[in-house]
């Protein structure tokens, strides 16, 4: 038998995403309060807008609470009809950044983990720079197709009394770099944009790694003398006589390595490794026997 005794460390649960550098990424504004959209009509941009472009706004108890592309990205769709109701946090407009932006994919389970901890994204590209911290543009929720209306049509001025008609002005259609393409429909992904002074190639791999949770100073334990999972444990303290006692802890987060005790602890126990055996279910009952946290 080996004991340990407890020690205190900083720990962070993280999350990696397998991602690559694009261009012109698109990404999702989320409506800040539950209430009604209503939209504005936009005008494309001539270059790329150095502020913020107000898109909409969502009227809740008489008030409007304004959406607004950032600067550097430009409108690319609405996502819901103009008048409809919407819920905080649901997607309602698509913009595109312009230049260049990381982008990965993110999976159902993955969602729950990161939906409420992107303040702290690092990226590290693949054979190149890094890490480097990237910062979140939007949500990370699917979006539908984007939709812009046409713009409304002129109509024609009338002449003055006595005089003919004028002819029809014919305007001539807008040029290709005025002209915005509604937004294609996306899965769930995590898109960010490096420091300027990164270089980014296009099309070039790379891992996204969300912070999720931090403790600082917590105590912990190797995971091979905890057993147990999901927030509960048992650890097996050592007393001065070499008699064991089985203890009830409170578990936290985990690096793979060592386990934070949130409760059931002071600190100044000795613990022995392995942790305890988990009694084996009663026949007819449900589970089996449990193995020491990190045991295979």
């Amino acid at each position: 038998m080996t004991t340990v005794q407890p020690t205190r460390q900083d720990l962070a649960n993280k999350v990696s995403l397998s991602g690559k550098v694009t261009i012109n990424p698109i990404f999702g504004i989320v409506a800040p309060v539950a209430g009604q959209v209503r939209y504005r009509d936009v005008t494309p941009p001539l270059s790329t807008p150095t502020r913020p472009t107000r898109v909409a706004s969502v009227w809740a108890s008489g008030k409007a609470h304004r959406i607004e592309v950032p600067a550097g990205a430009v409108f690319a769709g609405r996502l819901v009809d103009d008048g409809s109701k919407v819920t905080a946090g649901m997607p309602i407009v698509s913009a595109k950044k312009v230049g260049y932006g990381l982008v990965a994919d993110i999976d159902g389970a993955q969602a729950y983990q990161i939906s409420d901890a992107l303040a702290t994204v690092q990226a590290q590209i693949k054979n190149g720079p890094g890490p480097f911290p990237c910062k979140v543009l939007g949500t990370i929720a699917a979006l539908p197709a984007g939709t812009i209306p046409d713009p409304p049509a002129t109509p024609p001025s009338a002449a003055p009394s006595g005089q003919p008609s004028a002819p029809p002005v014919v305007q001539a259609p807008p040029s290709v770099q005025d002209r915005t393409e509604p937004s294609e429909p996306t899965g769930m992904r995590l898109v960010c944009t490096a420091p300027a002074n990164v270089k980014l190639i296009n099309g070039a791999s790379a891992t996204l790694e969300v912070v999720t949770a931090r403790a600082t100073k917590a105590l912990v334990l190797p995971v091979e003398a905890v057993a147990g999972g999901q927030g509960r444990g048992k650890v097996d303290v050592v007393k001065p006589d070499g008699s064991r006692e089985s203890r009830d802890v409170v578990l936290g987060l985990s690096d793979g390595k060592v386990v934070q005790i949130k409760s059931g602890l002071t600190g100044e126990e000795t613990v022995a490794v392995p942790g305890p055996n988990l009694p084996p279910a009663k026949p007819g009952g449900e589970g089996g026997p449990s193995a020491p946290m990190g045991e295979k």
